[in-house]
């Protein structure tokens, strides 16, 4: 220190140049741990969510398909390479992050050889030295914990083609995953065709009817050119787009080999453009021809592959009123596939779904129900459903006409971890009781046992379930079920029952989960979940 000239000490600055270096210069930025392929290494071009969950590069897995390798990922499992859906969100986040952080994003995809030889160095590596990082966590959140169901699915086959221009990898759809077993029969009648749908000439609508008269007497003559048809789908004359949607329409509402021959990845790309279209007559007739040509299991797969479900998804929100039946009906017939579930979750239908429930449209009600019924059979749509608070929305729909679909939906939501807590937080509880009650012995059964099957769902494993029955005098009512209800209502009201009374008895040591789980075997049924005993 020194003086200034004022009798006050002067305090020297010291200012580091090095430090000032060192203080501006920025570290290069790191990519998140979900940017980067864990098979490859490296930032990701192409990620692909597969089956199980998890997000690869796409080249990535096309290798370990080629060489019939799985790696092993942290938990013990290993990832189902069968199906892969291009991962549109996680893509453009990568772009993002690498635009805000000025650094270059992957312009091409990575080389062959060089992921083949990461994949070989993997595998002749010990098991227990790989590690796979895990993305979609927010999708897959718990999907380890399984429901105490047992799936019987149809067996998939599948058949894998790859383009080797492109190394992209596709695959077959699979075998339709809805089964009706006769011992098992759903009091809901199984169903899977949208209401919307009818092979009925009569049934034609108004927006076909409309320039019906100026179509070409022999719709199949026309449509066999596909290319031609292609081409007339995109034109700009509205008259030309009217015609040529009517013609596709027309012929496949009862050609099944039709529908086959003409899905084609080049027809739906034109097609999905007719979907966005304003004209109301061109809209309508291209959703409800996708309609037509989802009703084909082989189709399935692809039509949710080539991106038609993000147009489906807005003609939901905001599309004229009958396209808006044929959209719900669409996603309906998509949600069939085992495959497709966690897609079209993914793609955000789940939000206008809940939304079309309240409908002025009777189909576009139904067709909504049912499609949230198939894809909540998932359990990372599950728990979607439940962040969106499906559950106080579903439970105000008890008391109307789309009771027994949506009680449905609510089994599933109880067979989770999540929708069971919510469930029982919403006093879902007491609005069982309460439909019950109101539900007489000659109504619909099938309400009736599907109310009691939730209730059984929330039973087991909840020690609130009893002190929230209880409240809601569940007793009485599980005592009338248990005279009068259907052979499987019977079951589980009786257990539910034993379970309420051994612990009034004051039974504390009785394992109450296990008393509850007792003899029971769980079955699907109808594309759905049931207990059975």
């Amino acid at each position: 220190m020194v003086g200034n000239g004022n009798g006050k000490p002067k305090r020297w600055g010291f200012w580091s140049n090095k430090a000032a270096k060192t203080n501006t210069k920025s570290e290069k930025p790191k990519p998140l741990d979900e940017f980067i392929c864990p098979i490859s290494g490296s930032l990701m071009f192409d990620p692909v969510i597969v089956s199980s969950g998890q997000t690869f590069e796409r080249t990535s897995v096309v290798v370990c398909h080629h060489l019939n390798f799985v790696p092993l990922l942290p938990d013990g499992s290993k990832p189902d390479f069968s199906t892969v859906i291009p991962n549109l969100a996680l893509k453009k986040a990568i772009t993002s992050w690498c635009t805000s952080n000025r650094t270059d994003s992957p312009s091409h995809a990575p080389d062959y050889n060089l992921i083949e030889a990461s994949v070989r160095n993997l595998m002749t590596s010990d098991e227990d030295d790989v590690r796979i990082r895990v993305s979609e966590r927010d999708l897959i959140n718990k999907i380890a914990e399984k429901p105490q169901v047992m799936l019987t699915h149809a067996e998939t086959q599948l058949n894998p083609q790859f383009v080797d221009n492109h190394r992209r990898f596709y695959s077959s759809s699979s075998e339709e995953s809805v089964i009706a077993n006769v011992q098992d029969t759903p009091p809901l009648a199984l169903v899977t065709r949208p209401s919307c749908y009818s092979s009925s000439v009569s049934a034609s609508t108004s927006s076909e009817i409309a320039v019906d008269e100026t179509l070409n007497p022999n719709p199949s003559s026309t449509i066999s050119d596909e290319e031609n048809l292609c081409t007339k789908l995109q034109s700009i004359d509205v008259i030309e787009q009217q015609q040529s949607v009517i013609l596709l329409r027309k012929l496949t509402r009862t050609d099944e080999k039709a529908r086959v021959s003409i899905c084609t990845l080049q027809l739906l790309g034109s097609l999905r453009e007719c979907v966005v279209s304003r004209d109301a007559v061109v809209q309508i007739n291209a959703v409800a021809a996708l309609v037509n040509l989802s009703l084909e299991k082989r189709n399935k797969v692809k039509i949710v592959r080539s991106g038609i479900v993000p147009p489906l998804i807005d003609v939901l929100k905001s599309g004229f009123d009958e396209s808006r039946e044929h959209a719900a009906g669409a996603l309906f017939s998509l949600a069939l596939e085992e495959e497709n579930k966690m897609a079209i979750g993914v793609l955000g239908a789940l939000q206008p779904l809940l939304h079309t429930l309240h409908s002025d449209s009777e189909r576009t009600r139904h067709d909504s129900a049912l499609a949230l019924y198939h894809l909540s059979l998932v359990q990372s749509n599950r728990v979607k459903l439940v962040k969106l608070g499906a559950v106080s929305t579903l439970l105000t729909m008890l008391e109307t006409g789309l009771a027994g679909r949506v009680l449905l939906v609510l089994c599933n939501l109880a067979a989770s971890n999540e929708g069971k807590s919510v469930l029982l937080d919403s006093n879902a509880v007491e609005c069982l009781f309460r439909k019950l009650r109101t539900e007489s012995v000659d109504s619909t059964e099938s309400i009736r046992e599907n109310c009691v099957a939730c209730l059984y769902s929330l039973s087991v494993g909840s020690m609130r379930f009893k002190g929230l029955a209880k409240a809601a005098g569940g007793a009485e009512v599980l005592r009338e079920v248990a005279e009068s209800g259907s052979e499987r209502a019977q079951e589980k009201a009786k257990r539910m029952l034993t379970a309420l009374r051994e612990r009034d008895d004051g039974e504390e040591g009785r394992d109450w989960r296990a008393l509850l789980e007792g003899g029971a075997s769980q079955t699907r049924y109808g594309g759905g979940y049931s207990t059975a005993f």
